[in-house]
């Protein structure tokens, strides 16, 4: 039996991926992003979009679509965590 590496690449790059959806889908549900550091989130945003360019520059598969996909939920989780900041910030003036 020969073991083909991508397929670990996939898998990680699967559960990596899908690991942000529950979060985004509750900051999409409540629009509470109250307890959410919006540092941790810029930065790890960040990375992940400096992954998926790793990826584009390589080019590796997995790896352009474990960060393309989970580019999506970080994305629209630091969006609204950027509004609610701005948002509290307005009110607490």
């Amino acid at each position: 039996m020969v073991f083909n590496i991508l397929v670990i690449g996939y898998a990680a790059g699967f559960c990596t991926a899908i690991a942000q959806f529950p979060q985004a889908y509750k900051v999409f549900k409540t629009r509470d992003t109250h307890s959410i550091s919006l540092a941790m989130y810029l930065i790890m945003t960040f990375g992940v979009f400096l992954w998926f360019i790793y990826g584009l520059l390589l080019p590796d598969l997995p790896m352009i679509l474990a960060n393309g996909i989970g580019l999506i939920p970080s994305t629209f989780t630091l969006i609204i965590t950027f509004q609610n900041v701005k948002r509290s910030k307005k009110q607490s003036v």
